[in-house]
């Protein structure tokens, strides 16, 4: 069957997802589809139990949900064409009447540094009508960048519900904080999750753009606070510039000064706000930022990342020079932005490239990143992830594995080692490994990726209850 056309998000809808940090929107399935997805997942779930990471082909129909043209438009207007759809997924079972803790979710149990940009999303898909009785999922918009909980009430009246018809679907900025709430009919509800990952960093607008400026939503809905450099910094960002703060402040050393002092604010929304500040004026924020990154302590350290990330050129040399360090949070930090920089950073790639020796598995978790992000000179990128993939952590080999597929078929070297990932012992290495070898698609990877799906052959209708016929 030939795929729909993706119904990409309008200029509107983006401006909320970059504020908010989600939309709800609805797929136009039959009932009759959702019925039987619905008797399927109970089958499964009373009989089997919860099939974890094998959802998606244990429930075949699933497929279809993620091939609809509102999913598909929605993921490539955040995540660029070419998104992966990651290994883990899971189906929540909600039959509780009371609700859960707010939180924002781990990387599949993993930890890492959280990315501003949207290089992560997640779709939360209801398959029967989710009434607020069922107990839909509830996020509060705007708090996607806050890595700490800066709301009390368990209750607000700004949480934003995820209810409707079958087919509704919450697509979400990864890091939003997000609970479940009560289920007070007794009913069964399930909610889908599905992780996805862009690949490529965006060169242009992947959606329905006709503004190119930044502005406002219509209905901003934000109650905690404002963000206005961080925001349009986003927009310009999936826009395809680097750095598109820098130099738009006229200097003002006063100002400055206040900034940085901000940066250190118990308020982690100012602190957020003077970060991104600061990157807008030129020299003197960037010295400022530098400051936090090598002797702020706590929080100040990743604020400063992140501002440093949206500074522009202008940083790098202060960025590069602070590998050097010998607090690891700083390292880390700065690679973490050297990557956000993208191309801007590759004088620094070869610096980045030697610290897949550094004794702290945080600081080699960020480097893996980095590499593809900055990705050239990409024989030392590829390189760098090579090492990566016999790292003694298990994190920084499955990262590896992610950050080969974002450098595509530039990453050819890498197939060997690849091929002797898809044995490692962890899930998630095997799955990444697999995912790169799609990604580089030379025929050497199309093979090795061949036999090894065809070995790994998963049959959706053999159950304990039917072994092999019919």
């Amino acid at each position: 069957m030939q795929p729909r056309q993706p119904r990409l998000l309008n200029d509107e809808q983006m401006r909320q997802f970059i504020t908010q940090g989600y939309l709800i929107l609805q797929t136009d399935f039959s009932e009759a589809f959702h019925r039987t997805l619905v008797e399927q997942l109970n089958a499964v779930y009373e009989k089997e139990g919860n099939p974890g990471n094998n959802l998606l082909p244990r429930i075949r129909e699933m497929q279809q949900v993620f091939d609809h043209p509102t999913v598909t438009g929605a993921l490539t207007s955040v995540l660029g064409e070419h998104y992966m759809l990651h290994a883990h997924r899971h189906g929540h079972h909600n039959a509780s009447p009371k609700a859960g803790g707010w939180h924002k979710d781990s990387y599949w149990g993993y930890r890492k540094i959280r990315n501003h940009h949207p290089w992560w999303a997640m779709i939360m898909y209801f398959p029967q009508d989710t009434p607020v009785e069922l107990g839909p999922t509830g996020v509060f918009p705007g708090t996607q960048n806050y890595e700490s909980r800066v709301f009390e009430q368990e209750e607000n009246a700004e949480e934003a519900l995820a209810s409707g018809k079958a087919g509704t679907f919450a697509l979400i900025h990864y890091d939003i904080w997000h609970r479940s709430t009560p289920n007070v009919l007794g009913q069964h509800r399930y909610m889908l999750k599905f992780e996805f990952m862009r690949t490529e960093a965006p060169t242009a607008p992947s959606w329905d753009n006709q503004t190119p400026e930044w502005q406002a939503p219509t209905a901003l809905n934000t109650p905690i606070a404002q963000h206005a450099d961080m925001w349009r910094e986003t927009w310009n960002w999936l826009s395809g510039k680097v750095g598109s703060l820098a130099d738009t402040a006229a200097a003002d050393a006063g100002r400055v000064a206040e900034l940085a002092e901000a940066l250190a604010s118990d308020d982690e929304p100012a602190a957020l706000n003077a970060a991104y500040g600061l990157a807008r004026y030129g020299a003197a924020g960037v010295e400022a930022l530098l400051s936090g990154l090598n002797q702020g302590a706590g929080r100040v350290v990743s604020r400063a990342g992140y501002g440093l990330a949206a500074a522009g050129a202008a940083a790098v040399p202060g960025l590069s020079a602070a590998l050097a360090s010998e607090r690891e949070e700083t390292v880390a930090h700065a690679v973490f932005a050297l990557g956000e920089l993208r191309e801007l950073a590759s004088p620094a790639l070869a610096k980045v490239a030697a610290l897949m020796e550094h004794p702290a598995p945080s600081v080699r978790h960020a480097v893996v990143e980095a590499l593809s992000m900055i990705g050239v000179p990409a024989d030392t990128a590829t390189g760098g992830l090579i090492r990566a993939l016999q790292d003694e952590d298990v994190q920084t080999r499955f990262m590896a594995g992610l950050s080969l597929a974002r450098l595509g078929s530039a990453a050819g070297a890498a197939v060997p080692q690849l091929c002797r990932a898809l044995d490692d012992d962890n899930r998630y290495v095997r799955a990444h490994a697999a995912e790169a070898l799609h990604y580089i698609a030379t025929p050497e990877a199309k093979d090795a990726l061949i036999e090894y799906l065809l070995a790994a052959r998963w049959c959706p209708t053999t159950t304990p209850e039917s072994t092999f016929y019919p």
